[in-house]
């Protein structure tokens, strides 16, 4: 029941921060605005302002939409002459950019804020002190025990193990001299890192400088200042969207396999994980899912923002629009896509979940 809710309550922020871009930047062009709707489907409820806006929440809470006056392909009747200039369709090309573009900026603008938060909440951060030791490899023949703190490694202060591993992996196997902490005691360990093949998150075998051992359980909440938690949210964000980036490149070219694709099962169950283990932990998380609705929409499929956006790219370039007959077999196109990954996406967390 609580992974439900969590799951209902992250995607119906990342949904509404989306469509909430949408429907700023129209609104900031002129452009009328008929529906905000999160969800589709049928209506469960809503409301209307002044401006004729009907705000609106529908049955399959899986998505949601703007919907504008002038968009191309609606039902509407007849838009009257003195309304042209209220319509999606009359703005010129950039303005009709800038309206689909704001929905995944929008996504990216979110993470920022979100791991802002998370950063000034506290984050978990884990020590450097050490676990297990792997036998024959340097930190070993070195003489370094479990439950060892590393304090510094040359001049360098070590503060986290996060901190310790960039450090070694930005080694070339030179000789590095780590001071230790032992039993109240300090003293100084010289370890030339090995370097060997490892697989890396997406399974590929790289090459990295190492010296055999994993971290302890040891951690301690971290809390920082407003401008050091913006910065570092900042610097976070930008991680997630390269890391994104790279596994849907890594995707297309069959490095990953597809069966890693992820569907709403897979994100209700994590909701409710991370909501279980803080707020960090969730606010990290929803940056992470913004992030990936982000990059997906600019993805250049019909029906998709990132469609409408490389059509208006032709526009732009060729001074006249893309044809009404191309635009709808490209969306008919990119329907049979979206519902093929759909349905993938889903076969995968169902095989998760029996298996």
């Amino acid at each position: 029941m609580m992974t439900t809710f969590w799951a209902l309550v992250v995607l119906g922020i990342l949904i509404f921060v989306h469509e909430l871009g949408h429907f700023l930047v129209a609104r900031f062009f002129g452009v009328r605005v008929l529906v905000f709707s999160l969800g589709f489907g049928p209506r469960i409820g809503g409301w209307s302002d002044k401006t004729g806006t009907e705000y609106q929440v529908s049955v399959i809470p899986l998505g949601g939409y703007v919907k504008m006056l002038g968009e191309a392909n609606d039902d509407e009747t007849p838009i009257a002459e003195e309304d042209l200039k209220y319509s999606f369709a009359t703005q010129n090309v950039w303005q009709r950019f800038a309206i689909v573009f704001a929905g995944p900026a929008f996504n990216f603008v979110f993470a920022v804020v979100a791991l802002t938060l998370a950063f000034l909440v506290g984050v978990g951060e884990t020590l450097p002190t050490v676990g297990a030791i792997t036998p024959d490899m340097p930190a070993a023949q070195a003489g370094m025990k479990s439950g060892d703190r590393i304090t510094f490694i040359g001049d360098k202060p070590i503060e986290s193990w996060d901190n310790l591993s960039q450090t070694i992996k930005a080694s070339d196997g030179t000789p590095m001299m780590f001071t230790i902490e032992r039993d109240g005691k300090v003293f100084q360990l010289t370890i030339s890192p090995q370097i060997k093949e490892v697989p890396n998150i997406f399974g590929e075998m790289v090459k990295f400088p190492l010296i055999g051992i994993s971290p302890s359980d040891e951690r301690r909440v971290v809390h920082y200042s407003p401008l050091q938690s913006i910065k570092m949210g900042a610097v976070q964000s930008w991680r997630m969207i390269d890391l994104t980036v790279t596994s849907i490149w890594k995707l297309i070219t069959r490095v990953v396999s597809p069966d890693q694709i992820g569907g709403p099962l897979m994100i209700a169950e994590m909701a409710g994980k991370t909501a279980a283990q803080g707020t960090s932990n969730l606010l990290f998380f929803m940056a992470l899912i913004s992030v990936n609705l982000g990059i997906l929409n600019l993805l250049p499929i019909p029906i998709l923002d990132g469609g409408h956006l490389f059509f208006f790219l032709i526009e732009a370039i060729k001074g006249s629009p893309v044809s009404e007959t191309i635009q709808g077999i490209a969306s008919k196109v990119g329907m049979a896509l979206l519902l093929l990954l759909m349905v993938w996406a889903l076969k995968n967390d169902l095989m998760r979940i029996f298996s």
